[in-house]
């Protein structure tokens, strides 16, 4: 293995070695929501779980909730009576991954929520909002409504779907139902459809860095490319003329 290592040329082991430095740049953790509801009402129960490459003796885990560190260092973190005081941004952090991005959570005071997993979508993705009761007491005759119209009736409390999104999609959405013989609504959801995401066009720093530093070595390659194969017909013509005159000084004596 120490062989084909030093059968390679100076420029190859740079790249290798760029390259590995690249890749070994850590991946993000990533923050998910159980139930996976961003917007929850007060006294409900969520779980934010942090996923992400640990070592198996260590798996603690930095949680930060508006910015403040987290005393818990467990990959769940478990809010099991949520208050108005837990609403904000909250991220984690394993030994071995950066910082996850931002996750949001609202906790909302009321008789009945419109519950989305996120207010962004894409074209195509696929839309599920529900309904949801305080202390989870029983909802039915639930309507949904999008920019005051309704867009859906069940008796009994079923979420509503769209499966194949578009930008018509977009708009306030809220819900309504009976709680008992209480009529009541939700506030309104503003749900935004976006199009599909482009590819990115700003490459980091460290591409630029590898396509500049690609193209420099090429151009060092190639440059002594041609001055050995220069040198190499300078020799030739030398080695010719020096033969051919050895010949005439023979064949003059």
């Amino acid at each position: 293995c120490g062989s084909m290592w030093q059968l390679l040329p100076p420029t190859a082991l740079l790249l290798v070695a760029v390259s590995a430095g690249w890749q070994s740049d850590p991946p993000k953790a990533v923050v998910s929501l159980d139930p996976p509801w961003y917007r929850v009402l007060e006294r409900d129960s969520v779980t934010l779980k942090c996923q992400g490459t640990s070592i198996l003796e260590d798996n603690s885990v930095q949680w930060w909730h508006n910015g403040s560190l987290i005393s818990s260092q467990s990959s769940s973190y478990l809010i099991g009576m949520a208050r108005a005081k837990d609403s904000g941004v909250y991220r984690c952090k394993t030994h071995l991954t950066k910082p996850s991005d931002l996750v949001r959570l609202e906790v909302h005071v009321g008789w009945v929520l419109l519950q989305a997993v996120q207010q962004v979508f894409q074209e195509g993705e696929k839309i599920q909002l529900q309904c949801h009761s305080w202390k989870d007491k029983p909802l039915h005759k639930v309507s949904y409504f999008r920019n005051g119209r309704a867009k859906q009736f069940s008796h009994p409390n079923r979420n509503f779907y769209i499966s194949n999104a578009t930008r018509n999609d977009s708009g306030s959405y809220f819900c309504r139902g009976l709680i008992g013989k209480r009529n009541e609504s939700s506030t309104s959801l503003n749900i935004i459809v976006q199009g599909p995401a482009g590819p990115s066009i700003s490459p980091s720093w460290h591409q630029v860095f590898f396509y500049l530093l690609t193209g420099l070595l090429f151009a060092v390659d190639t440059g002594l490319y041609f001055f050995m194969q220069r040198n190499l017909r300078s020799l030739m013509e030398d080695w010719r003329n020096h033969k051919v005159k050895r010949n005439q000084d023979s064949q003059g004596k």
